[in-house]
């Protein structure tokens, strides 16, 4: 084609064809990147990608653990529960077995306790003293007089002890009737209050017997709580009144005669 320019003085142009100048494309990257706060952002921007791919794979990998640690468990649990069932089943039977044995031994070895105490009773009694009553003045300790106890007072005590078994947990109920039961169990309640109300004519008489009932291995504690002038046919004697409690003697102190009975 024949190009004629009509416009004297004027140059001519001519076109030339796009080209792609990777030297140049470089050096305007580069000269970009001296921009410090870019930088700071691409940086940022990798790191926080890289702390969030990290992240899931961590939690990731903690997912497949504990969904392992579950079913192990699961499995586990299925498995034992048969052994821990019956596990629960020999420990109540064995608190049973052991509460009763507690409440015989306590009443075997309670049985020659009030024996014991009127016969050194009888002995201690000096001349011209004579008592009028001896009872108990501690309540009844073992759990057998407990369970035996039908009045309305043991019928309240019972319902209230009922109230507050169920209002506490059951392991401190278990450790209280265990021990409840070792004091059975080692002789602990066996120990009894007791009152001695008599009489005498001589004051002296009054010490001596307390002298006495102190000698006594089975006597403890005797103390004087009342003691008053009162008339006895006619005539005015001393009345008195002494709080004491039993003790339990050592072996040694005890003789032990065999009992021989002839049957007809």
């Amino acid at each position: 084609m024949i190009e004629i320019n009509l416009l004297p003085g004027a140059k001519r142009t001519t076109r030339r064809s796009a080209s792609f100048a990777p030297a140049a494309a470089i050096a305007s990257v580069g000269a970009n990147l001296k921009d410090k706060y870019l930088i700071f952002a691409i940086a940022g921007t990798v790191i926080g990608v890289g702390a969030i791919a990290g992240m899931y794979l961590y939690q990731s990998r903690q997912e497949a653990a504990i969904v392992v640690r579950e079913s192990a468990a699961a499995s586990d649990s299925g498995r034992f529960a048969a052994v821990l069932t019956a596990r629960s089943h020999a420990e109540t039977t064995r608190d049973s077995v052991y509460q009763q044995l507690a409440i015989i031994k306590s009443i075997d070895d309670s049985r020659y306790t009030w024996p014991h105490l009127l016969e050194a009773i009888n002995l201690a009694v000096p001349q011209y003293t004579w008592l009028t009553a001896v009872s108990q003045t501690s309540p009844i300790t073992t759990m057998a007089g407990i369970a035996n106890d039908t009045s309305a007072a043991g019928k309240a005590k019972a319902d209230s002890a009922r109230k507050s078994a169920a209002g506490r947990n059951a392991a401190a109920a278990a450790e209280a009737h265990k021990v409840h039961a070792d004091s059975l169990f080692n002789g602990s309640a066996n120990s009894v209050s007791f009152r001695i109300v008599g009489q005498t004519v001589d004051v002296q008489a009054l010490t001596q017997f307390m002298k006495n009932l102190e000698a006594s291995p089975f006597i403890r504690n005797v103390q004087l709580t009342r003691s008053d002038l009162v008339l006895s046919d006619n005539k005015e004697v001393t009345e008195f009144q002494l709080e004491a409690q039993s003790e339990n003697p050592p072996t040694s102190a005890l003789q032990m005669i065999p009992l021989s009975i002839a049957v007809h």
